[in-house]
């Protein structure tokens, strides 16, 4: 069931072949909901969510409006799926067991090389959850899940900064905010054709540390 799921969110079919978004599907090749999900996503982040109709949405997937709504709902299904896949990423990275054990800092450092590479790697769907404005009911929901992904890297400062593991001039409360605005701001600038990722995660990981540390 797992790998049926990892299946569909990559756009593979049972067949172990690859559907491909922006070419009209035939019979042989159907879109996924996840596909159609990713579609969404890019056309929310060119367009803005309340100016993007199912019209656009079916012209940038290449199907037809019923054969949208044969999948979703709706475009606000549509937008929960992909803050669903943004914040599962989040908080995926804090169940992972160098997220659970070990010293604060050291669990601190991976959650931050973590969090890089899920917004590099889900990099549309990470800037959608960044750029909400809270203006629907699921925009206030993931709203609210973002916060409390933030509020677990907070204490976890405040833990390290507890344990003598930071500098004793630095408030915890504005290195976790400093921290998180690093980490964010790449969504502004960051291409995969353009940066190397393990690089990224070294960079991001010695500018936020090297100040930070004690």
């Amino acid at each position: 069931m797992r790998e049926d799921t990892a299946a569909r969110r990559r756009g593979e079919r049972s067949d172990g072949k690859t559907s491909r978004p922006g070419r009209r599907p035939t019979n042989a090749e159907p879109y996924t909901l996840d596909s159609l999900v990713e579609v969404a996503a890019r056309a929310f982040l060119d367009r803005g969510y309340d100016a993007t109709s199912m019209e656009d949405l079916s012209r940038a997937a290449g199907i037809t409006k019923s054969s949208f709504y044969h999948h979703v709902s709706g475009k606000e299904a549509l937008l929960r799926g992909a803050l669903d896949r943004a914040l599962d990423g989040l908080f995926g990275i804090l169940g992972e067991p160098d997220a659970l054990g070990g010293p604060a800092v050291a669990r601190l450092r991976y959650i931050v090389r973590r969090q890089v590479e899920v917004l590099a790697t889900e990099l549309p769907y990470v800037t959608l959850l960044l750029r909400l404005r809270g203006n629907t009911e699921t925009e206030r929901w993931a709203l609210v899940r973002r916060r409390e992904f933030d509020q677990a890297v907070a204490a976890l400062v405040r833990e390290a900064t507890e344990a003598g593991a930071t500098r004793p001039e630095i408030d915890p409360v504005v290195a976790a905010r400093l921290l998180s605005g690093t980490v964010n701001s790449l969504i502004e600038w960051y291409r995969a054709d353009r940066v190397d990722l393990a690089e990224l995660v070294d960079a991001v990981e010695r500018q936020v540390f090297d100040g930070l540390l004690a």
